[in-house]
């Protein structure tokens, strides 16, 4: 997993889709650390992870941090506040935000823990290594509220693409489970030709596959992936919504054919899930 990462980008899944994989396997994977994390992925103890170790998620997954940013970062390491950081590699504003969002500052501040590093950011944005150390007025945070998971979430979703612990899906199982959504994990107990409805992140558009104009899909939930075969007429029937939908409620049939099974769609809706999570498309 930790190689997949720091082999991106490249090949047919996304990082979110390598942790989420390799989460359902037993693996634990910590999203970015100050302190923790090298500049990629790399590996730690854990006694709760599949043979004791973790993936540690690097400092470079950061929007706006980049290889070289991280680099410098470890090179610094270890960090007593979020104010020796700025003043070690001189980063911006923006970049500051983006680590808080990740959590990578949350074992540097007090109360808030992400709320109270994004309170701190603009603050220790002004400080500079041209500066006298400590005299940065407005980084202590008053207590604030903590995120809920669902915030956490979207947090490290919007931060480095990746949330080890909170699918967007699993936000609305309650909802999805009251429509009927069979979750990917049920499938294979089904037989061929149960109509079903199913609703998942769209990971992967491949098109056109077949000489028929055949369109195959990925989507993913919480509890794994889904294949989606769209033909042409049905492609056609919900274009819109089919070429650029980030997340589907799809109903359809399904194919059990030697333990592989697929999904035959009939209508396509948009699945709402406030998160943005980029599918990988192929022609």
């Amino acid at each position: 997993c930790a190689a997949l990462l720091n082999a991106q980008p490249m090949g047919f899944y996304s990082p979110h889709s390598l942790v989420q994989d390799a989460r359902r396997h037993g693996v634990v994977v910590h999203t970015p650390h100050i302190n923790r994390s090298g500049a990629s992925a790399v590996l730690e103890p854990c006694p709760e992870s599949h043979k004791g170790v973790a993936v540690r998620i690097g400092l470079g997954a950061v929007r706006k941090v980049g290889a070289d940013l991280a680099e410098r970062l470890v090179a610094g390491q270890p960090y007593g506040s979020m104010e020796e950081v700025a003043r070690h590699v001189g980063t911006s504003l923006d970049v500051l935000e983006a680590l808080a969002t990740a959590g990578a500052f949350d074992s540097l501040v007090h109360g808030g823990a992400r709320r109270g590093a994004l309170w701190a950011a603009g603050a220790v944005a002004q400080t500079s290594s041209q500066r006298l150390d400590g005299i940065v007025t407005g980084v202590d945070a008053p207590q604030l509220p903590g995120m809920t998971t669902r915030e956490v979430a979207l947090a490290d979703l919007w931060a480095s693409g990746v949330s080890p612990d909170g699918h967007p899906t699993r936000f609305l199982r309650a909802e999805l489970d009251a429509l009927g959504v069979v979750p990917a994990s049920r499938l294979k107990t089904l037989s061929s030709k149960t109509r079903v409805l199913v609703a998942g992140v769209v990971t992967h558009r491949q098109r056109p596959a077949t000489a028929g104009g055949t369109t195959f899909l990925n989507l993913e939930d919480e509890t794994g992936l889904i294949n989606i075969v769209v033909s042409k007429g049905c492609w056609q029937r919900h274009l819109t919504i089919a070429r650029g939908a980030p997340a589907l409620l799809i109903r359809g049939r399904v194919e059990n054919a030697e333990n592989v099974v697929n999904v035959i769609a009939e209508r396509l809706e948009l699945l709402p899930l406030g998160a943005a999570l980029r599918s990988r498309d192929f022609r």
